[in-house]
């Protein structure tokens, strides 16, 4: 991808917050580390929070099924976000959580993390405080709804079922799937839909991206070119 200069904030002392929400394997996270990239900004992937503080109490080893909130949210109090170059990484215990948090034991408890409306307000607070001194790219399920209903831009990703399962399984097999597993994962990913239905909601405001025909780099340049009409728009000047 082509080298862009970072855009200008539209007024002197406010961040740009470009907000991308969509469905469970959508795309999100990794669209928005790129666009991030080619702006010049911080990328704050909210999921990772969630994947986080469940992982803090994944490490307690104790069974799911009498997890509470208030237990979860002392777990969470040893994750922390850090500025790294271009992003927000969550540390637990301070140390880099990323292949722990994309495990299959966290996999399979986050739903109901992210179900817990205190933890929602703990990741909504912890991206709030790193969008107060950065220009973001942030990706969610709430976050052009909840928690930056003033975004600059809204981007609500969407795809086909049967190719969101097949992107996933390519990632984490590394590999092309069987048409086996492709359905068994799309079952899976339709019933996390469902549990998620209620934070995965399109802002009336946003713009509607089906990515399913689309290569990664076909839909950074579109909202690229997006991010770059939003701040003109706005007032400011972009340098790319």
């Amino acid at each position: 991808m082509r080298d862009v200069a970072p855009l200008a904030s539209p007024a002197i002392g406010r961040k740009v917050v470009i907000a991308i929400d969509g469905p469970a394997a959508s795309g999100k996270s990794s669209t928005a580390h790129w666009v991030a990239e080619r702006l010049g900004y911080h990328h704050v992937d909210s999921g990772a929070l969630y994947r986080s503080a469940t992982a803090a109490q994944v490490r307690r080893r104790i069974p799911l099924d009498v997890w509470t909130e208030a237990a979860v949210l002392d777990a969470a109090r040893a994750v922390r976000l850090v500025a790294i170059p271009g992003a927000f990484a969550p540390m637990l215990d301070g140390a880099s959580v990323e292949q722990e948090i994309r495990g299959a034991e966290v996999t399979r408890c986050v739903s109901v993390v992210a179900q817990m409306p205190g933890v929602r307000d703990w990741v909504n607070e912890m991206v709030r405080s790193a969008a107060a001194g950065h220009d973001v790219v942030v990706d969610g399920r709430d976050i052009g709804t909840t928690v930056f209903p003033d975004a600059d831009l809204k981007v609500f990703l969407v795809a086909d079922p049967w190719e969101r399962a097949r992107r996933r399984l390519v990632q984490r097999l590394q590999r092309k799937p069987s048409d086996e597993e492709i359905a068994e994962e799309t079952d899976r990913l339709v019933h996390r839909d469902a549990q998620d239905a209620t934070q995965t909601v399109q802002a009336r405001d946003a713009v509607l991206i089906d990515t399913t025909a689309l290569t990664q780099e076909e839909q950074v340049e579109r909202i690229v070119a997006l991010a770059h009409a939003v701040t003109h728009r706005s007032g400011g000047t972009s340098t790319g």
